[in-house]
């Protein structure tokens, strides 16, 4: 890899600093998202009839469902993220995300990589939970990849985002590139990170 495209060394550093973070989180317990669902509750509650877009757990991910279950007790209308279908004619497909109603009890049905989503109608969130595999103390976010993410977070400028996550999970640097959107605080089971000169998720 030449030293000359940034655009390649960007890539490997974030391949490599995936590796690291699947290792972090392994070994992490999934139900300490009760006590993120606490600090989100304490530290950063989402306003008054905010539309909250959650994600349901995949694999080892902190499990969000204890704070779904208590936004939507408070009345606050919970959204989950569908994943657009990959295009069959060769061309880049709209990474922005759909999201539909889901309320407990929704049956839900599996989606690409591995998630899934109800079937209720599309809303618009307004409050986003940000699943991430990495994060550091300036708002960088490692993603998984896709993109999809960074490319819905930029077409909600007015939205507030939140990104949730272990501990662990953050990094002295995560790799960012121009495309990366920063988060302005993350909430793990240990307390809320905020990000210096963003504006606070609440």
């Amino acid at each position: 890899m030449s030293a000359a495209d940034p655009a390649a060394a960007l890539t490997e550093a974030k391949r490599t600093a995936r590796v690291r973070a699947h290792a972090l989180r392994a070994g992490c317990d999934p139900a300490v998202g009760t006590a993120l669902a606490e600090v989100v509750l304490r530290e950063a509650p989402p306003p008054a009839g905010a539309v909250v877009a959650g994600f349901w757990p995949i694999g080892q991910e902190i499990d969000l469902r204890p704070l779904l279950h208590a936004l939507h007790t408070q009345g606050h209308p919970i959204v989950l993220p569908v994943t657009p279908p990959r295009r069959r004619d060769g061309q880049e497909p709209d990474r922005r995300l759909r999201f539909r109603r889901w309320q407990p009890g929704a049956v839900l049905r599996r989606e690409a990589f591995g998630t899934v989503a109800p079937d209720g109608p599309d809303l618009t969130p307004t409050f986003l939970l940000v699943p991430l595999l990495a994060f550091d103390r300036a708002g960088n976010r490692l993603g998984y990849g896709g993109g999809y993410y960074d490319c819905t977070l930029a077409a909600l400028p007015g939205a507030i985002t939140l990104g949730c996550a272990y501990a662990v999970q953050e990094m002295e640097r995560v790799p960012a590139g121009p495309g990366d959107v920063r988060l302005p605080a993350i909430a793990t089971e240990r307390g809320l990170v905020r990000v210096a000169g963003m504006a606070p998720p609440s």
